[in-house]
């Protein structure tokens, strides 16, 4: 039988924007926290374990968020997670759809960006998918139906960051490495959305499209189902605003969160036919 663990309180926070705003700034990998529990199931050492953080994390990227939002005009939700993707990688698929699957970063890893040994082999995953996985996808679901109430759609920007040099857990990892590359999805990133990131972030140079990262992030109630939820993910390159790995931030993180709540506001603007 498996062991179930107690459930805690919520790993993860929604931060309130303005009221009638369709924008849900996502920022789901830039915590290193990982609940003593979990860190018991990980095999290892503490030194090992930080300098994986530094490589795994999407460091800073919830202070280009909060940057983003104290800027805009019309401030965008923001829902952020407070544990490291260690726990739990709340983007991936929970069963076999996930490719990354087969390097051992499905929702829980068990292999490290350098494919070591992350968690001991035949640890059960469902405990950590029911304690942190599901109540996250619930409430990021919930997130999204309530900027549907209130704006009649919903605009996820997925806020990610990813390092100058390909690690070995990339599975597309040859291809261009752009400053700024836009994850897309067929169904729920339209052309005025990838057009106003495009423009938002041109200053930073060359703004690539899926490559090396390519998708983006919508609950799987609304994947694929919904036209009225509309998606794209921002990947930052790291040496535009921090130290690798797992340095400190530089004045790129405020440049940079200028540009995202400029993407902000393109697509807060009612769309043509708009009451």
């Amino acid at each position: 039988m498996t062991a179930r663990l107690p459930h805690p309180a919520p790993s993860f926070q929604l931060l309130p924007g303005a009221p009638d705003s369709p924008v849900l700034l996502h920022v789901p990998h830039s915590s290193r926290t990982v609940p003593a529990e979990v860190r018991a199931g990980i095999v290892l050492g503490d030194e090992e374990l930080a300098r994986e953080l530094d490589h795994i994390t999407d460091a800073h990227t919830e202070e280009i968020a909060a940057e983003a939002a104290a800027t805009a005009g019309a401030t965008p939700w923001r829902f952020v997670n407070r544990l490291s993707r260690l726990v739990v990688d709340p983007e991936r698929f929970p069963d076999e759809r996930e490719e990354m699957l087969t390097v051992g970063m499905g929702a829980v890893y068990t292999r490290t960006t350098h494919r070591a040994a992350l968690r001991p082999d035949g640890f059960d995953p469902a405990p950590l998918v029911d304690r942190y996985f599901a109540p996250y996808a619930r409430a990021m679901t919930d997130a999204v139906a309530e900027r549907l109430a209130a704006a009649g759609r919903a605009v996820i920007v997925d806020v990610h960051s990813y390092p100058t040099e390909t690690l070995p857990y990339e599975l597309h990892g040859e291809g261009p490495r752009p400053p700024v590359c836009l994850g897309t999805d067929a169904f729920h990133t339209p052309p005025a959305l990838l057009a106003a990131a495009q423009k938002a972030f041109a200053g930073f140079g060359e703004v690539g499209t899926d490559s090396p990262f390519a998708g983006t992030y919508v609950p799987l109630a609304h994947y694929g189902r919904d036209p009225r939820v509309s998606a794209l993910m921002v990947e930052i390159r790291r040496d535009r605003y921090m130290t690798e790995p797992g340095g400190p931030a530089g004045p790129g993180v405020r440049a940079l969160g200028a540009a995202l709540a400029e993407l902000v506001d393109a697509v807060s603007a009612p769309v043509r036919g708009e009451a």
